[in-house]
């Protein structure tokens, strides 16, 4: 199993659940990071010194101090999610775009300057040499639109796409049952001075799906521990309460021990043809 992602801590925020319970089962689990995540914005105020400055690009000839740090919390965040590699594709030659409009998408290394063509052919050779049965990625949307997990999707898409024995694609999405039950929890549960709750009949992200879309789901109250593990990793980016974590915005996000996903046609981007509806929506798991 290969699940792809923009940034380090994109696999424990979105797909963390799947990706210890996959890995406690004995699967062998891998992580592909696309990038560094140089422009996150950090949260510990003794670490602020590594964000860059709101509206400044960074030069292309001064190294980004936060990715190395970034490298070092995405290593033990995997490690508590039990995974048997991570690898940072290009080694780190591809860097975080920031989002749509911002100083930092005209860097030469930025990932949304890349071809997707070039993107999905590195991709393939890495799954190619793993052997892949199964890939993860955001959406078509990017969960939440950002530049690069749109990118990460569309490279992954046509990545498997190309390759001679291809592997089940799954995207990560969130069934709308699901996200107006967890607002309703972060309402009665959440009362922590700063943290916001959002209101009830706030829009929800694209990536919040009618139910009857979802094909697969993993439910696992045993695998959260790690997944909580792995999201404490993560300090200059997530904050980690009793049941939630929040952002760098302070919105608070439900840790509900579930994940749910959409089986892909690569082809097509559509939900692949013969895949039944995770109609009640209990725990099945990913499988080739």
């Amino acid at each position: 199993m290969v699940f792809v992602h923009a940034h380090p801590d994109d696999e424990s925020l979105w797909t963390g659940l799947a990706i210890a319970h996959h890995a406690a089962r004995g699967d062998d689990v891998h992580v592909l990071t696309a990038t560094l995540g140089e422009e996150g914005e950090v949260i510990p105020p003794e670490l602020r010194h590594l964000q860059l400055p709101d509206g400044e690009a960074r030069p292309a000839d001064i190294a980004d101090p936060l990715a190395a740090v970034r490298r070092d919390e995405l290593a033990g965040a995997t490690k508590a999610l039990g995974v048997s590699s991570v690898t940072v594709l290009a080694d780190g030659g591809y860097r975080d775009s920031g989002m749509a409009g911002t100083p930092s998408a005209a860097h030469p290394r930025a990932f949304t300057g890349a071809s997707v063509d070039e993107v999905a052919a590195a991709i393939a050779g890495h799954l190619r040499q793993l052997d892949a049965d199964v890939v993860v990625t955001y959406d078509a949307h990017g969960g939440y639109g950002h530049p690069d997990h749109i990118r990460t999707h569309d490279a992954t898409r046509l990545a498997v796409a190309s390759i001679e024995r291809q592997p089940a694609l799954y995207a990560v999405v969130t069934p709308r049952s699901w996200a107006t039950e967890d607002r309703r929890w972060l309402a009665g549960h959440v009362d922590r001075p700063g943290v916001v709750v959002p209101p009830e009949d706030d829009a929800f992200l694209p990536s919040v799906v009618d139910d009857e879309v979802v094909t697969h789901t993993v439910v696992d109250e045993r695998a959260l521990p790690a997944q909580v593990a792995a999201l404490e990793q993560h300090r200059t980016q997530v904050s980690v309460f009793d049941g939630y974590y929040t952002l760098s915005n302070d919105v608070a996000t439900r840790l509900a021990a579930r994940e749910a996903f959409v089986r892909l046609d690569p082809a097509t981007g559509g939900v692949a043809e013969g895949t039944p509806s995770a109609r009640d929506l209990r725990h099945t798991g990913l499988a080739g």
